[in-house]
């Protein structure tokens, strides 16, 4: 309230400037809600423990034993064991960086398994070219995924054909250009490796797939929400307007057919409550961080305003509460202020699970309010004295 109308206001918390919207995404991805990126990590994931297990199960249960089997029949075991272990070791690290939810380095790995897949070729010799002891013809493959994982699907496609390449250089170099060694060169190079791009590429299409559909979900409930909370803003504004109307229309009927007289006492009290009411339920709709005090501020702005001097005390701060408990803590006070008489002092004590609102005056002659209750949420008193008259309304969370 303004300074030169002597009200004093003690602890008013200072309105808080609303926050700025936040412009619009313009890329589907980054409009994406969070929901539909966790819909979408969450298939990913999926695809990518699949991925690990095949990996791991081929390196393990397939060419670990075929290397053994082997054993020094082939031209260099060392050298074939020892990419083995390279390969098992980007396997271990590539994997947990893909199920902690990162991505591995693509550039290093990826080397290092090429430099494996033509070093295990030459070291399986000429023997083992096309066995399961040459590891690398059915296995690098899923490494390849690994390490090139949410990758461009070219990247994976050119590892593939330095793989093809280093096989074919292989079978040239051995002159296994026989029709049916190249026709087997050829079905293990196809066999090998289509099945890892089918993983790529299908993993990569449902994870978009289920970030499409879960962004499309979020934004049906999200205009759902919104369509119902208009309708019930809109169901609030007419209840509001309803009361408003029947807060003054007596007064206003009264007045207007000649039926009371503006300088009754009477009269004028019941006008001042109703302006009182009138004030305080628009006030309800104001975006304000504490809402009760802004509506009861506005109801003693207008005390004010017809010379009652009003002090307002406000010590705490009140919790987020529903328009009904605010209208309850508020109409008494409302009414006891229309009525008072020489001076008011307004006191706001609130809590985290408690609001107290007190209003003393001066005792006069003329109506009392209601007497005490306690049904409901919130609680009504009223005394008087002779002296001074205290109303007090209360609210408990239960």
């Amino acid at each position: 309230m303004s300074s030169e109308s002597g009200t004093a206001v003690t602890a008013a918390p200072a309105l808080r400037p609303l926050p700025r919207p936040r412009a619009a995404a313009h890329s589907g991805a980054a409009a994406a809600p969070p929901e539909a990126h966790a819909v979408a990590d969450a298939s990913d994931r999926g695809a990518r423990v699949a991925a690990i297990v095949i990996a791991a199960a081929w390196h393990l249960a397939v060419a670990l034993p075929a290397v053994l089997r082997a054993g020094q029949g082939m031209a260099a075991p060392a050298v074939v064991a020892a990419g083995w272990l390279v390969t098992a070791l980007v396997g271990v690290g590539t994997g947990v960086r893909l199920l902690r939810g990162g991505l591995p380095a693509a550039g290093p790995p990826a080397v290092a398994l090429l430099v494996v897949d033509a070093a295990v070729v030459a070291g399986a010799g000429e023997r083992f070219l096309f066995s399961t002891a040459n590891w690398v013809w059915g296995g690098l493959a899923w490494f390849f995924l690994l390490v090139l994982w949410q990758r461009p699907v070219r990247w994976l496609l050119l590892m593939l054909a330095a793989h093809g390449t280093i096989a074919l250089v292989a079978v040239v170099l051995y002159g296994a250009t026989a029709p049916a060694d190249l026709s087997r060169t050829a079905m293990y190079v196809y066999g090998t490796s289509t099945l890892p791009v089918a993983v790529f590429v299908g993993a990569a299409a449902i994870t978009a797939q289920a970030r499409d559909r879960a962004a499309t979900a979020a934004a049906t409930l999200a205009v759902a929400a919104e369509q119902e909370a208009a309708e019930r803003a809109r169901t609030e504004r007419q209840a509001r307007l309803a009361l408003v109307s029947g807060t003054a229309e007596e007064v206003l009927a009264e007045l207007a057919a000649g039926d009371a007289d503006p300088a009754d006492p009477a009269v004028r009290r019941r006008a001042v409550l109703a302006a009182a009411r009138l004030r305080r339920l628009i006030a309800e709709s104001d975006d304000v961080p504490d809402a009760l005090l802004h509506e009861l501020r506005a109801a003693a702005d207008l005390a004010e305003r017809n010379g009652l001097p009003i002090d307002l005390v406000s010590v705490g701060t009140p919790p987020e509460l529903p328009v009904e408990i605010r209208r309850g803590l508020a109409d008494p006070l409302t009414a006891a202020l229309a009525a008072a008489e020489g001076w008011a002092r307004l006191t706001v004590v609130a809590g985290p699970d408690e609001v107290v609102v007190s209003l003393v005056t001066p005792d006069h002659d003329g109506p009392d309010e209601p007497a005490t209750g306690g049904d409901g949420p919130v609680e009504h008193l009223h005394e008087r004295d002779g002296e001074i008259r205290w109303t007090q309304t209360r609210w408990r969370r239960t």
